[in-house]
C-alpha cells in the first residue's frame, strides 16, 4: 500500500513540475521572424534551423509576422503561450530605439531575449567605380562639401543610421542619410548611383560581389571573408556595431527552458560548418547568452540612448 502510494505521489509530482530541461522540446517549435523572408533574419534562421533538429531531434518552424518594422510581432509577444514552443527573433537597435521614439505597444524592457547569437557590422560601399578609393577619399570630400556626401540606409533609426550619425561626428563631417524600406532598395540606390555612397551591412558585400567597393567595415576585426577591407577601427575611428540578431521568448516562460534555449543556440553557434556558412554569408557571430543577458542589456540600452538623444529621437 505504501509503494502504491509512493508512486502515485511521484507521478502527481513530475505531472505539476512543468517541463524539464532535459526533456525540451519534445515537439516542433515555433520560431517566429518578425520580417519578410530573404532578410538578413530570416537567412539566419534559416541557416540555424538544420542544426537545432540535428541537436534536439525536434523540427523548428519558421514563420513570418512582418509589420511595423518588427514591432507588430513584439508586441504580441508576452501575449503567445511561455512553454517554450514559441521563440521569436528579436533585433537591436530596434527594440531599444522604437520604444524611445513613440508607443509602439511594447517598452523595450517587456521582451526577454534569451541568447543574442550574431550581428551585421554597418559598413560604407560606393559602386566599384565610383571616384573614392579609400575612406579618407571620402572623407576628404565630405569636408570640403558639407552635406553633399549622401548616404543610403536600411530605414530610419536603423543600426545604418545611428552608424552615419556617429561616423559624422567621429570623422568631422556632415553628411546627408537618405532611409530606404530595407537593406535591398538602399543598394540598389548605391549601384544605380542614386546617392554617393551606402551606410549598409556586410551581408550586402555577398550579394552585390564586385559591383561595390566597400571602404571600410564597423566589426572589431578584419572579416574573414573580406580580408582586403578595413576596419573603422584601424582607420582611427572607435566604431563597432551592427545589427544585432537574437531570439526572445514570452515573459511567462520559466527559467530553465530559458536557458535550455540558449544552451541550444550556443551550441549551434560552436559548430565549425555553421560558423563558416554564416561568416561567408557576411554574418559575424557572437555569443551572449542568457546568463550575461542582463549586463549586455545594461550597456546596449545606455549606448543606444545617449545616441537617439543627440539625433532627437528620444521623445518619450
Amino acid at each position: 500500500m505504501l509503494k502504491t502510494l509512493a508512486a502515485a505521489v511521484l507521478v502527481a509530482t513530475a505531472a505539476f513540475a512543468g517541463p524539464a530541461m532535459a526533456e525540451y522540446p519534445e515537439r516542433p517549435v515555433n520560431y517566429i521572424i518578425a520580417f519578410n523572408p530573404g532578410g538578413e533574419s530570416d537567412v539566419a534562421a534559416r541557416l540555424q534551423q538544420p542544426y537545432w533538429e540535428k541537436i534536439t531531434g525536434k523540427p523548428l518552424v519558421i514563420q513570418y509576422q512582418a509589420g511595423a518594422g518588427g514591432a507588430q510581432a513584439w508586441s504580441k509577444l508576452n501575449s503567445m503561450e511561455g512553454d517554450g514552443y514559441t521563440i521569436m527573433g528579436t533585433n537591436l537597435p530596434h527594440t531599444i530605439l522604437q520604444p524611445l521614439e513613440k508607443d509602439v505597444g511594447y517598452e523595450t524592457d517587456d521582451l526577454v531575449h534569451v541568447n543574442f547569437f550574431h550581428y551585421t557590422p554597418d559598413a560604407i560601399f560606393v559602386p566599384a567605380d565610383s571616384q573614392f578609393k579609400t575612406l579618407q577619399d571620402l572623407i576628404d570630400y565630405a569636408k570640403k562639401n558639407p552635406g553633399m556626401v549622401t548616404f543610403s540606409g536600411s530605414g530610419s533609426n536603423s543600426s545604418n543610421h545611428l552608424a552615419q550619425q556617429r561616423f559624422d561626428e567621429l570623422a568631422g563631417v556632415k553628411t546627408t542619410y537618405i532611409p530606404f524600406s530595407g537593406t535591398g532598395p538602399a543598394m540598389t540606390a548605391v549601384l544605380g548611383k542614386q546617392v554617393t555612397a551606402g551606410f549598409n551591412y556586410s551581408t550586402s558585400a555577398v550579394n552585390a560581389g564586385d559591383k561595390v567597393r566597400m571602404l571600410a567595415v564597423s566589426s572589431d576585426e578584419r572579416m574573414s571573408n573580406f580580408s582586403d577591407t578595413p576596419t573603422f577601427k584601424e582607420l582611427g575611428f572607435d566604431l563597432v556595431g551592427g545589427a544585432y540578431r537574437g531570439i526572445g521568448v514570452p515573459k511567462s516562460t520559466p527559467e530553465d527552458i530559458r536557458k535550455a534555449i540558449s544552451d541550444i543556440v550556443t551550441k549551434i553557434n560552436q559548430d565549425p560548418k555553421f560558423i563558416k556558412q554564416m561568416e561567408d554569408a557576411g554574418f559575424v557571430l557572437t555569443d551572449i547568452p542568457y546568463s550575461e543577458m542582463k549586463a549586455f542589456m545594461d550597456e546596449r540600452k545606455a549606448f543606444y540612448t545617449d545616441i537617439a538623444k543627440k539625433m532627437g529621437i528620444a521623445k518619450r
